[in-house]
């Protein structure tokens, strides 16, 4: 590349940069003003009448979220996200096997891209690939996962919150002491099957009665090899299931050695947090042509810090501040020359900045204005690879209206985005308006309707665009329409409290960003605009928590039904043909089952999860039929309390009881019966 080309890219990526920086900036000086003036308003007004009045905005919801907090995570037999979220109805873990194995999440069969992962209130981000492996975030640290649809209740969010049609909320605990506690520490150890050692701590400090200090770290390794059984079906076109092929072996290369490291500091109305994951894995290949063996390795090293400020003048106006640094090197390695050699090596960076500021306008009416503005940028050993930059600038106006037994919300979103490259003399922007409206209203005292309707889109990633032989620079956004009707049905008994939530929606993504082979290699792929497609789908949760006496009960079920069929081309209706097809992995049919019961420091735990039968691509023929499967878990544990306070906690659990061999990700077998064992001391 000539050095006057490299000079004027550089220029106009910075000179953009600046402009939107200070868009943003000029936004987040702009609302103290706003507020504070709406704040002088309504304390003028109260003065005039003589009393104090105390504007509340009632929190009636137009959202349901799925929730796992406090006890019900650490009851979980599990010890990352990725694996709590399997309880959340609509959810699709694809799990690539193993302890070691990556963990991606599909929400309502709107894939990966679409889901916004959200720690402490700020996006963990992954502009390269769009997908970010939720195995790496441990329960031991986290106070409450949630799921919602759409976007969350709150008024006040930044523009990327708003920005997603999907979203996983991971909420990590904040110290909390007694007036005469000082520090906390909780510290502990597991191992089990696979060669497990997992050893982990969490320290509190109390600063002052503003401030607190939080440090906590874990260290995992496992060799990760387990046995399997592998028993291949087919569906004969008459129905019949035959076996096709019936394996014993020894899975390889699911090997993992993970260390995270987290700090934060918080006080009343701001926090402050560093994050680091430094990972080594194997990379364990699929099962077929009897080659049960991989070398390929990856190495993952994941830091970001990131820090939020709320300003409340009253309920009804605030202003949110949150910025965010994050930096993340990834080497995938494969050592096989017979098929090819590969080690690449990349390093994304990204700076992000968001201002929000609600105000009310009378006791009904709130409005809220964010900006965000973000800068990723790529780069990479492989030769000729793009570097590129894309700048981001997020803004989104959004008004909340609450009458005595219902609530409106209504958003639109405003997307400039602008992507340049070394090989590039200007840059591509796309500009993009996407709008959303939710409605929610209380028909009696215990039930709830729900609906909304949303516009979104994705723009492509970094893979999709500039991978070597694979990008498509050329590729458009993708968009997903979404709507959604729902009912929730809550009561209170005399020993219990029940509830029942019932949703129908209807998605539609188009501009779908697919894989074509590109000329008659088969070795050879191409990102491109082909895909359509429609879901229409139904989910359910029914909970109930019950006290009876010293024994508390807690279930819950879930149930999920979704007919997502592949749409892009309605001549290719053969009898091997993909059109009206359901997409790949997504069953029709799945759900799940939890129950726990605790009483005098005993608890007992059991979960059974069930995914029904699935194709492998959207030709829906035998060959990529993938039979159904189904799990059974169960743990128990005993608590001491200890005299000088604290206590310690004692648990074993035995995952997959029946020892069922199965796959996720088809050719990918996942372990069979496994044993967990954990302490834990808490003082």
């Amino acid at each position: 590349m000539h050095k006057k080309a490299l000079v004027d890219w550089s220029l106009e990526t910075m000179k953009l940069s600046y402009k939107l920086s200070h868009i943003v900036l000029g936004t987040a000086m702009l609302m103290p003003t706003l507020v504070f003036a709406v704040a002088q308003s309504d304390t003028l007004v109260q003065r005039n009448i003589g009393e104090v009045v105390v504007v509340s905005f009632a929190t009636q919801s137009v959202v349901a979220p799925q929730t796992l907090s406090g006890i019900q995570l650490r009851k979980l037999t599990s010890c990352s996200v990725a694996d709590a979220v399997r309880f959340f109805s609509g959810v699709q873990i694809k799990d690539y096997g193993g302890v070691g194995g990556l963990k991606t999440v599909d929400v309502r069969s709107m894939g990966s891209n679409h889901v916004g992962i959200f720690i402490d209130g700020l996006q963990v981000g992954n502009a390269q690939n769009g997908t970010v492996d939720l195995g790496r975030f441990s329960l031991d640290n986290m106070e409450e996962v949630s799921v919602y649809n759409g976007q969350k209740n709150d008024v006040c969010q930044s523009a990327k919150e708003y920005a997603t049609s999907a979203s996983i909320y991971l909420r990590t605990l904040r110290p909390v002491f007694a007036e005469s506690e000082h520090w906390h520490l909780k510290a502990g150890g597991r191992g089990g099957s696979f060669a497990t050692i997992n050893p982990f701590f969490v320290f509190e400090q109390k600063i002052n009665n503003k401030v607190s200090l939080s440090a906590n770290a874990e260290y995992l390794h496992s060799d990760g090899k387990y046995k399997f059984e592998y028993h291949k079906k087919l569906q004969l076109s008459d129905g019949q299931i035959v076996a096709a092929w019936d394996t014993t072996g020894v899975r390889h290369n699911t090997d993992v050695k993970a260390v995270r490291i987290e700090s934060g500091v918080y006080g009343n109305a701001w926090h402050l947090k560093a994050y680091l994951y430094d990972s080594e894995r194997g990379l364990p290949c699929a099962i077929v042509r009897n080659v049960w063996d991989s070398q390929q390795r990856q190495w993952d090293r994941n830091v970001f810090v990131q820090g939020q400020y709320l300003f409340t003048l009253s309920n009804a106006n605030q202003i949110k501040i949150s910025s965010k640094y994050s930096n993340d090197y990834m080497r995938y390695f494969n050592p096989d020359t017979t098929s090819l050699y590969v080690d690449n090596r990349f390093r994304q960076q990204a700076f992000y900045l968001s201002s929000a500021g609600m105000v009310g306008l009378g006791q009904h009416v709130c409005i809220n204005l964010s900006a965000d503005y973000e800068c990723a940028w790529l780069s990479s050993n492989m030769s000729s690879f793009a570097s590129p930059v894309r700048n981001t600038l997020l803004v989104a106006l959004a008004a909340s209206v609450q009458a005595s037994r219902c609530r409106m919300q209504a958003s639109l979103l405003g997307n400039y985005i602008s992507d340049a490259t070394r090989q590039q003399s200007r840059n591509n922007r796309t500009v993009k308006h996407t709008p959303a409206l939710f409605f929610s209203a209380l028909i009696a005292d215990d039930i709830r309707v729900r609906s909304y309707f949303k516009r979104m889109f994705r723009m492509p990633t970094f893979n999709d665009l500039y991978y070597t032989e694979i990008g498509n620079t050329s590729l458009q956004p993708e968009y997903a329409t979404q709507v959604d009707f729902g009912v929730e049905l809550k009561h209170v008994f005399s020993h219990s409290y029940g509830s029942i939530i019932a949703d129908a929606y209807y998605n539609k993504i188009t501009n779908k960003i697919v894989a074509v082979p590109k000329g008659n290699s088969l070795y050879r792929w191409m990102m491109m605009n082909v895909g359509k497609v429609e879901v229409r789908g139904a989910e359910t949760r029914w909970s109930v928590q019950s006290t009876w006496g010293k024994l508390n009960t807690n279930m819950q079920l879930t149930y999920t039904y979704q007919k997502a069929q592949d749409i892009t081309d309605p001549t290719d209706n053969g009898p091997r043909g993909t059109y009206k097809g359901q997409i790949s992995y997504i069953p029709e049919h799945s759900g799940s089952f939890t129950c726990s019961a605790e009483a005098v420091g005993i608890s007992l735990f059991y979960s059974f999860i069930y995914v029904g039968e699935r194709y492998h691509v959207s030709a829906n023929i035998p060959e990529n039929y993938e039979p159904s499967w189904y799990t059974h878990d169960l743990m128990l544990a005993r608590s001491w309390a200890l005299k000088s306070g604290g206590d310690v906690r004692l648990s074993a659990a035995v995952n997959n009881m029946l020892n069922q061999q199965y796959d996720v990700v088809l050719n990918y077998p996942m372990p069979g019966r496994n044993y967990k064992i954990e302490l834990k001391l808490t003082i």
